[in-house]
């Protein structure tokens, strides 16, 4: 089977909506496109937000409580008489009992691991949703800084302008018209901390315009460095830079 747009089936991944066949297939797009598994943790957030509207963690007395009820739970049906009770007693010995309280424990722990799950990812997708918050605002912060000073640069067919706030200690690199980098690749920032590349972040390789709030403090550097790396970057520059431009004084 071939879908016809994978990027449309993002959502549907993300709720486990895709049969079997889809969603192998879109799992193989998946792995060489960074904007649809951005799409599928965004998407994969939302739903476990709206889970924590609905879920609590599991109260620690839950399995005592369904231990202690195993007793009372009837194990033969209304109206059998002492004589037949005993026989099926002798029959089938403790094992009633025992697939009960094992039926009881096994559900426990599968409604009980459910409400956990769904906790957790709550609680991820409300950490990350305060994480891009953050991120946003410090952005914000950098461009609208009393005391920004920028440079652009030509890159590719495209510009690069580096914003810089010596206040805040932040740099936000901005692209517009950028060529998309080759299949696999991705372009990534660096600090130049005097001929030695510090990482910065990671660039949307699917966005030829883009506002990127650079990773860590300027603490210092003299410039600014774009090269093209594989998916999800290098501890150091593999190619030769795109652009390098010194930073606004």
């Amino acid at each position: 089977m071939t879908m016809t747009d994978p990027h449309t089936l993002t959502g549907a991944y993300a709720l486990h909506a895709l049969p079997d066949d889809e969603r192998a297939e879109f799992e193989r797009h998946l792995a060489g496109c960074p904007t649809c598994a951005r799409e599928v943790e965004e998407f994969e957030a939302a739903a476990a937000r709206l889970a924590l509207a609905t879920t609590v963690p599991v109260r620690p007395a839950m399995r005592e409580e369904v231990l202690h009820r195993v007793g009372s739970v009837r194990q033969l049906t209304p109206g059998t008489t002492p004589v037949e009770r005993v026989r099926r007693s002798k029959a089938l010995g403790a094992a009633p009992a025992r697939w009960a309280l094992a039926a009881c424990v096994a559900a426990a722990a599968v409604f009980g691991g459910t409400a956990v799950w769904q906790y957790d990812r709550a609680q991820d997708a409300q950490q990350r949703a305060a994480q891009a918050e953050r991120q946003a605002s410090d952005l914000a912060g950098v461009l609208a800084a009393p005391d920004a000073k920028s440079r652009t640069v030509r890159v590719a067919g495209g510009t690069g302008t580096v914003v810089v706030s010596a206040q805040r200690d932040r740099a936000v690199f901005v692209s517009s018209k950028m060529p998309e980098p080759p299949k696999g690749k991705v372009y990534q920032l660096w600090f130049d901390d005097g001929g030695t590349m510090r990482d910065a972040g990671l660039m949307d390789p699917a966005r030829a315009s883009q506002s990127v709030l650079m990773r860590g403090a300027v603490d210092g550097a003299s410039g600014v460095g774009v090269t093209v790396e594989p998916a999800g970057g290098s501890a150091r520059p593999t190619s030769a830079p795109v652009t390098v431009l010194s930073l606004p004084s």
